[in-house]
């Protein structure tokens, strides 16, 4: 068991209080880190030291900023071993989703740093005798408050790109995740950033939240979690008048039209449903599948849930490890009891020990069940059966949610039509629910957030957009 700090103002620290709080490995209960528990006061100082720090970094030149990210990827690839073992022992990753989640944010950094130089606005024609341009500028200090699903990838997310565009950053990593909110610290500070553009603080978001998002000192809320407590984020913002971006939820449909490959469409959706567990945001967590081949698809995924190993996350043979916590498992169990209760068929699973629930498949779900409507964040595939196209979009969309979404099908007309018509901020064609490159929009709509990460549009959002005119010559005024 290790004992951390917190990084504010460049300096590792304790709380005020000289508090800590316990972060415990999911698959086996055991303590994992001691951490420091921020109070008030700590948050103060972390907002100082970023308020302090914001000046020199805005102006700092973009290429140095670009160096520190850089420089940040290669240390990641050089301690990817070291950070892999942490999403492991205080997340529940399974050794091959830790190995994807720091191979990625190295990448991700390193397009950060290329996109340092690219904040770009535009000239234009004016009127009365002027030249017209745009251009952006930090806006001051980020918050960033991240999940413990994927929270190497969904910190780094926030913070590489509020660093590209010159802000300064305080991260508030999740309780269950802190020790890899504090390595990235950790990874900044060894790349050479200076002291008091990113803090990282440790504790219970409901004491730290509405201070952070309060206080005059921050200028930009940016939160990924569930919808509950997005939707109090953001109403706390805007009365503050504070810009935010919110990645929320999702109940994310997967479409498999008849003319699908069924082989193919198996392996898709049980990427999408079952990949760390089914605890990402854009799992799939409805099948819709054409009702001429909804038999042989179920009957085929159910054989391969059933050869999917459930165990120790640090063997490399495993694929599906321990949901986060005890409530994650009451919460999927209740879902499958209920489907169950209203005449669902179990063709794998439905069964748990601990906390590693079996991959799940069920077949006849309907929208009077809780699994159809409600997000279950767990390894579990319900399957809708419907007659065509046009039956599959009306029940994909019947949802708040609007996160992500798969389709299917050899058809391209048909494909292009559920493109057009999903209530979905993406739709990727032939493939699963689940995808992101870090250079391109990612968000969603409905109930499912507001706002875009990802390449120039984190930029934009993480930046003020300013209007600057030239008059040519003498302006002529009326009076």
């Amino acid at each position: 068991m290790a004992k951390h700090s917190m990084f504010i103002n460049g300096e590792w620290v304790d709380s005020v209080s000289g508090e800590t709080f316990q972060d415990k490995n999911p698959a086996d209960g055991t303590l994992f880190a001691e951490v420091p528990k921020a109070n008030l006061e700590d948050a103060d100082r972390a907002l100082e030291a970023a308020f302090n720090a914001r000046s020199v970094w805005a102006n700092t030149d973009p290429g140095e900023r670009a160096r520190v990210l850089y420089k940040a990827s290669a240390l990641l690839l050089e301690r990817q071993k070291e950070f892999a073992d942490v999403l492991i022992g205080e997340g529940g990753a399974m050794f091959g989703k830790a190995m994807f989640e720091t191979g990625y944010v190295a990448d991700l950094l390193h397009t950060a740093g290329e996109d340092c130089r690219r904040i770009l606005g535009e000239t234009f024609p004016s009127s009365h005798g002027k030249i017209g341009m745009t251009i952006y500028r930090p806006l001051g200090t980020v918050v960033a408050i991240s999940p413990w699903n994927f929270p190497l990838l969904l910190s780094c997310n926030k913070v590489s790109y509020a660093l590209a565009a010159g802000n300064t950053v305080i991260l508030k990593p999740a309780s269950e995740t802190p020790v890899i909110g504090l390595k990235i610290a950790e990874l900044f500070e060894a790349a050479g950033l200076p002291a008091g553009v990113l803090n990282v603080i440790t504790g219970p978001g409901g004491l730290l939240g509405d201070k952070l998002i309060e206080d005059p000192r921050s200028d930009l809320i940016s939160f990924t979690g569930e919808t509950l407590t997005g939707r109090k984020i953001g109403a706390k913002a805007g009365e503050n008048l504070k810009k935010f971006t919110l990645e929320l939820g999702g109940k994310d449909p997967m479409i498999i039209l008849a003319d699908a490959d069924v082989d193919y469409a198996v392996n898709a959706a049980a990427f999408g449903a079952f990949m760390h567990q089914g605890q990402i945001c854009m799992s799939v967590e409805r099948i819709i599948v054409a009702e001429s081949i909804v038999e042989e698809f179920a009957g085929k995924l159910a054989a391969k849930a059933k050869t999917l190993t459930v165990g120790d996350p640090t063997q490399p043979t495993t694929i599906i490890g321990p949901l986060i916590n005890d409530d994650q498992i009451e919460t999927v169990h209740a879902h499958v009891q209920d489907a169950a209760a209203k005449g669902a068929a179990i063709l794998s699973g439905g069964k748990y020990e601990g906390r590693f629930y079996e991959p799940t498949v069920l077949s006849g779900v309907t929208r009077d069940m809780r699994i159809f409507k409600e997000e279950t964040f767990g390894p579990v595939a319900p399957i809708i059966a419907v007659k065509d196209e046009k039956e599959a979009l009306e029940v994909a969309n019947d949802t708040e949610y609007g996160l992500s979404s798969g389709v299917i099908t050899n058809d391209l007309q048909k494909a292009v039509f559920l493109a057009e018509n999903l209530e979905s901020g993406m739709v990727h064609i032939n493939d699963s629910s689940l995808y992101d490159d870090p250079y391109c929009p990612f968000g969603g709509c409905k109930s499912s957030g507001i706002g875009r990460e990802g390449g120039r549009r984190s930029m934009e959002e993480m930046s003020e957009l300013k209007w600057i005119t030239i008059h040519k010559g003498d302006r002529q005024f009326p009076f």
